[in-house]
C-alpha cells in the first residue's frame, strides 16, 4: 500500500519530464482530426444537433486512425479510433432511424404544434391519431360541398387546415369554419355509435380548403381503445362546439342588439336575414311589449301619498324575449349538438344594459 502511494506521490508532485522534444511535427491527418473534432463539439441539441455531432466525430477518428496507421505507426491507436468510429457510426443510423420514423407531412407537424403540443400530447399518442386518418391531407376546391342538408351521411369527422368553409341553412348563412376548427363537430357529437344520421347543414368551401379526416367506424374503435385519445377528442370538440354556439350568439347580437343565453336551444329562427327591416322591428317591438308588464295608471291620491319616483335611467334594461317566442325553430336543427339532447331548456338570463 505504501509503495503505492508513493508511486502516485511521485507522479502528481514530482511527474516525469520530457527529455527532448520532437524536432518534426506530426503528419496532415492528425491535425485535420483535431480541427474537425473541435468543429464537431460545436453541434447543437436535439436531434439534427446529434446527427451533426457524431457526423463530425466519425470522421475526425477516422483522421485519427490514418495518422496511427501511416505517420505513428501504433496499431493500438489505429485499432481504438476505428472502434470509436463504428460507435459513432452506431449511433447515427439510429438517430437517422428515429427520424424517419417521426417525419410527418408539414401539414401533420403544425397541426401538431398547434393543437396537441401546448396541451403536452405525447407524440407517440399523436401518432396513433394521424394513423388513423392514414396521414392523408384531402382538398375541397373553391365552392365544392363538403356536406349537402339533408343528403350527405354523417360517417367521418373532419378537420379544416386552410381555408374557409360557409355553413348554412335552408339558403341562410350561419356561420364560418376557420383553419383548425372541426367541420362536422356537432353532428358527431349528435348522434351515438350505433346511430345514423345525415347532415342539417350545408358547407360550402369559399375559399381552396384542406383537410383531414377520420372514419367513423375506425374513429370509435380508437377511442374505445384509448381512452386518453377519448378525452383528448372529448376535449377538443367540446371547445369546438363552444366556438361555434358562440358565433351563432355574436351573429344574433349583432343584429338585435340583444346576447342571448347560448344555452337557449331555440335561437335559429331568428338568426336568419329578416324579410325586410319593418319586419325585424317589429318582431323586437313584439319582444319588448312582451317583455313589460301592463300596469294601472296611479291614481292622484297615490301620487300624492307616494314618494317621488325616482328619475328614468339614462340607460334601461330591455328584458331578453320569452323562450316560447323562440320555440318554432330549433338550434338543435342546424347543430344537432348532444349537449341539448335530452334537456329541457334553461331559462334566460338578465340582459345587460344597452
Amino acid at each position: 500500500m505504501s509503495r503505492n502511494s508513493s508511486s502516485w506521490d511521485q507522479l502528481l508532485f514530482q511527474p516525469p519530464l520530457c527529455e527532448g522534444w520532437k524536432q518534426n511535427v506530426e503528419g496532415a491527418a492528425y491535425h485535420l482530426g483535431n480541427c474537425i473534432l473541435l468543429l464537431g463539439y460545436m453541434g447543437g441539441s436535439g436531434i439534427f444537433g446529434s446527427i451533426y455531432i457524431f457526423s463530425l466525430l466519425a470522421t475526425g477518428y477516422i483522421c485519427y486512425a490514418l495518422w496511427g496507421w501511416l505517420n505513428a505507426c501504433g496499431l493500438d491507436i489505429f485499432i481504438w479510433n476505428m472502434l470509436l468510429v463504428m460507435a459513432c457510426i452506431l449511433q447515427l443510423a439510429h438517430l437517422i432511424y428515429r427520424l424517419h420514423k417521426h417525419t410527418f407531412l408539414e401539414e401533420f407537424d403544425l397541426l401538431y404544434k398547434t393543437l396537441c403540443q401546448p396541451l403536452h400530447v405525447p407524440f407517440e399518442v399523436y401518432k396513433e391519431i394521424v394513423k388513423c386518418c392514414e396521414e392523408k391531407v384531402l382538398s375541397l376546391a373553391r365552392d365544392q360541398n363538403y356536406a349537402a342538408e339533408g343528403k350527405t351521411p354523417i360517417n367521418r369527422l373532419s378537420l379544416l387546415l386552410s381555408g374557409r368553409v360557409r355553413v348554412s341553412q335552408d339558403g341562410q348563412f350561419l356561420h364560418y369554419v376557420f383553419p383548425y376548427q372541426f367541420l362536422d363537430s356537432p353532428e358527431w357529437e349528435s348522434l351515438r355509435p350505433s346511430e345514423e344520421g345525415t347532415f342539417q347543414v350545408t358547407l360550402t368551401a369559399e375559399t381552396d380548403c384542406s383537410y383531414i379526416t377520420w372514419p367513423r367506424r375506425k374513429l370509435y374503435l380508437l377511442l374505445a381503445k384509448d381512452r386518453y385519445i377519448a378525452r383528448l377528442f372529448s376535449v377538443f370538440l367540446g371547445y369546438d362546439i363552444s366556438e361555434k354556439l358562440y358565433a351563432l350568439n355574436d351573429k344574433l347580437f349583432a343584429k338585435f342588439g340583444l346576447r342571448f343565453d347560448i344555452r337557449l336551444p331555440s335561437l335559429h329562427h331568428v338568426l336568419g336575414p329578416a324579410s325586410s327591416e319593418a319586419e325585424a322591428e317589429k318582431e323586437l317591438y313584439e319582444w319588448e311589449e312582451l317583455a313589460v308588464p301592463h300596469r294601472p295608471m296611479p291614481t292622484f291620491v297615490q301620487t300624492a301619498a307616494s314618494a317621488p319616483p325616482p328619475p328614468p335611467s339614462a340607460h334601461p334594461k330591455v328584458p331578453r324575449p320569452d323562450s316560447a317566442l323562440l320555440a318554432s325553430g330549433s338550434l338543435t336543427r342546424s347543430y344537432p349538438c348532444a349537449l341539448f339532447k335530452g334537456r329541457a331548456p334553461l331559462a334566460p338570463t338578465q340582459t345587460p344594459e344597452l
